[in-house]
């Protein structure tokens, strides 16, 4: 006798895809992605060749002076230097007078008033210096 071999009928209603295990892969992948890219930055590695300065522009090229201004609860020091309103605007106004591109740091600690600090900038402007950097120091 010859066996009769059943088929079963699969219904292709029955076989579904769960695609939440293929969602999380796709997700892992793109944050695997984004935390290991690296940003190159082309401009930062090319290789400019420029000329050297003239004999004449070393010379002149000088590290600039810097006149520094430190302003206390109490009082200012101009280099060190302790001195009054008055004195200041003299002194910063004969520099302006040599060199208006004169760097002038002004340094404020931090129980300095604020009026102290904006007297020292009207000061700058008076006598036409316009190279200032302001720092705070504790």
């Amino acid at each position: 006798m010859a066996h009769k071999h059943k088929r079963t009928r699969v219904s292709l209603v029955d076989a579904e895809l769960s695609m939440t295990p293929m969602i999380d892969i796709v997700f892992q992948l793109l944050i695997y992605f984004i935390l290991t890219f690296e940003v190159l930055d082309d401009i930062a590695h090319l290789d400019v060749f420029r000329p050297a300065p003239d004999r004449e522009q070393r010379e002149q090229m000088e590290t600039p002076n810097v006149l520094q201004v430190v302003i206390y609860q109490d009082g200012f020091t101009v280099n060190e230097r302790r001195m009054q309103l008055p004195a200041i605007e003299r002194t910063l106004g004969r520099l302006a007078a040599i060199d208006p591109n004169q760097t002038v740091l002004i340094m404020a600690t931090a129980h300095s008033r604020h009026e102290n600090l904006v007297e020292i900038l009207d000061l700058c402007a008076k006598v036409g210096l316009r190279n200032l950097s302001v720092v705070s120091m504790n």
